[in-house]
């Protein structure tokens, strides 16, 4: 830091062979003062590869590399809640639509149609929970053939990084280091 100014981002960098360990890794920095926005993971591979301008081979080989894609990391809840979220909203939907139906003076035909979109409804939001749900698995998959799941911790200062790759290495972590960057001015 030059009179106030950053000068360098500094990161800790770990690879992790099981989304379970990441996930450990990420839950243990939260506990231990890491702000959820100092965490990012790789973005996916096809997104990588787009913004390198050609294939990788390995995490290992971009692990490193400034400007690589990264994106915040979303937890899974979050991804269970979307997925809940599109079901339970189909399904009001649909079962709103049949109420409107009868509420407008529709005869029992109308009703049972409702009730016909409210299922309709659920099943469309089943079919786009199971999408986001095979998404986030191809995600996680298509990473562990390139060799694991990148996870990046920004740290401020010594005992951040102590701290950071403590925690990476403690849940399995390997190639754990820290790399820094000159600051974008």
């Amino acid at each position: 830091m030059e009179g106030g100014k950053i000068t360098e981002i500094r990161e800790a960098v770990g690879i992790f062979d099981t989304e379970e360990t990441l996930q450990a890794a990420i839950d243990d920095l939260l506990c231990h003062g890491f702000d959820r926005a100092e965490i990012s993971v790789l973005a996916p591979v096809t997104a990588v590869e787009e913004k390198l301008g050609h294939r990788f081979e390995s995490v290992a080989d971009i692990e490193d590399e400034q400007g690589i894609s990264a994106k915040m990391y979303v937890p899974l809840e979050t991804i269970g809640d979307a997925e809940g979220a599109v079901i339970g909203s189909l399904m009001y939907v649909g079962a709103f639509a049949g109420i409107v139906l009868v509420a407008s003076g529709g005869a029992l035909a109308a009703a049972l149609a409702g009730l016909a979109l409210g299922g309709s409804g659920t099943a469309l939001g089943v079919a786009l929970a199971h999408f986001i749900k095979q998404h986030h698995a191809d995600y996680i998959a298509d990473q562990l053939e390139k060799g694991g799941l990148l996870l990046w911790v920004r740290t401020w200062n010594e005992q951040d990084e102590a701290k950071a790759t403590e925690l990476l290495s403690a849940h399995s972590g390997h190639d754990v280091h820290v790399h820094g960057f000159p600051a974008k001015t």
